[in-house]
């Protein structure tokens, strides 16, 4: 089935003697299991190979006020409805005796959306959280009917997970607005399975409220710093991976209950669809997101106890250096203090984190101001990808 409009993450450590901070061993030793190591394999891989391109969406050409057919609000709604499917998450539980099999049970659903669809199959994004842990994956259709699914791929530290089930459903997709023209204010509506799928594609209505908001979100791959729609749509538990769209039945956002910190009243998020289009792209040409690669471990000066924070007698804001690979050891060195990142001011690792993987890729430099031995300098550092550090 065809669309109505185009849619759709170094010098080699010096074996000086340059004293370094007492306490970076301990801080390694703790966070090594936990802090961020830019460049660590993030992207969980699927056994299946990388899909057809066919899978990718594309954006609209223009972004749509009034629907064209100028419908009534219940017929754009009719209309968009069936391409918002619910996601059944089963795992595997062992039973209480050793001689009782493995069986598989419902661990939890969530919403999904059909983005491209053919005569041979649907391709569907969801929330990584939707999916995580699954053994298996079912879908189920607006008409009631549940397919088996298989997971393309999934990226933690965006919250998205792309789908393909087999067979000609003659379902037309949802198309793919451009979130960079929506505007606060705006109409929207978030469509999903709020509760579970008894209450299958419910509709809640609301306004953009904020248009890009930068959440800290914690992931399964570590904090992520991602920006996100406030709306004040209703968006609820099962609603995530469901669509957030605008008046004309377009996709502007994918809605996520993992961006909020805690379930609020007239507050709610969604990912924007450039974002979601950009990752999906990525899973279905790669089977994962590549991201550049630093070959540091890093932690925020602001999470160091301030009795170790004053031993440094630097600067109060910053990233610390607490490891390095061979080659990021020849640029950087344990102890360093990271206070800008290509003259922007950083001030947690999760922040360094989002300028690198929004805005540069392997084989770009990094321009780093630090602070080493209470002096400041700055230094230079070439990207690579997980690829060339296997």
């Amino acid at each position: 089935m065809t669309i109505e409009d185009e849619h759709v993450e170094y010098r080699e450590e010096r074996r000086t003697e340059r004293q370094q901070p007492k306490f970076i061993p301990l801080l390694l030793a703790g966070v090594l299991g936990s802090a961020l190591t830019l460049g660590a394999d993030y992207v969980i891989e699927q056994n299946g190979q990388p899909d057809t391109p066919s899978a990718v969406p594309q954006v609209a050409d223009n972004m749509t006020v009034q629907n064209k057919e100028n419908a009534t609000l219940p017929d754009m709604l009719e209309k968009v409805s069936p391409a918002i499917v619910g996601v059944v998450n089963l795992q595997k539980t062992n039973g209480l005796f050793p001689d009782v099999s493995t069986t598989e049970q419902e661990s939890g659903t969530g919403s999904g959306v059909i983005y491209q669809a053919d005569d041979q199959a649907a391709y569907i994004v969801t929330n990584n959280h939707v999916v995580e842990g699954a053994s298996d994956i079912k879908v189920q259709l607006a008409s009631g009917t549940k397919v088996d699914a298989e997971l393309l791929g999934t990226d933690a530290l965006t919250d998205i997970a792309v789908l393909k089930i087999k067979g000609n459903f003659n379902i037309k997709p949802l198309a793919f607005a451009d979130s960079n023209k929506i505007r606060t204010g705006d109409a929207v509506y978030a469509i999903g399975n709020p509760l579970g799928l008894d209450l299958s594609n419910s509709v809640t209505r609301g306004i953009i409220s904020a248009k890009e908001r930068t959440m800290t979100v914690a992931t399964s791959a570590g904090a992520s710093t991602v920006k996100a729609i406030q709306t004040d749509a209703a968006i609820n538990p099962g609603n995530s991976g469901g669509a957030l769209i605008n008046t004309a039945g377009q996709l502007i956002g994918i809605n996520s209950m993992k961006i909020a910190a805690a379930e609020v009243e007239g507050i709610g998020f969604a990912i924007p669809s450039n974002d979601a289009r950009t990752v999906i792209s990525e899973i279905v040409k790669n089977g994962k997101v590549i991201r550049p690669y630093m070959g540091l471990t890093l932690i925020s000066l602001d999470s160091i106890p301030a009795p170790y924070r004053n031993e440094m007698n630097a600067t109060e804001e910053g990233v610390l250096v607490v490891q390095t690979d061979e080659y990021a050891g020849k640029t950087l060195q344990k102890g360093d203090i990271i206070t800008a990142v290509d003259g922007k001011k950083v001030t947690s690792d999760s922040e360094l984190k989002s300028y690198l993987y929004q805005n540069k890729k392997a084989g770009d430099s990094l321009k780093l101001k630090i602070y080493r031995d209470n002096k400041e300098m700055d230094v230079s550092l070439i990207l690579r990808d997980d690829e060339n550090v296997r």
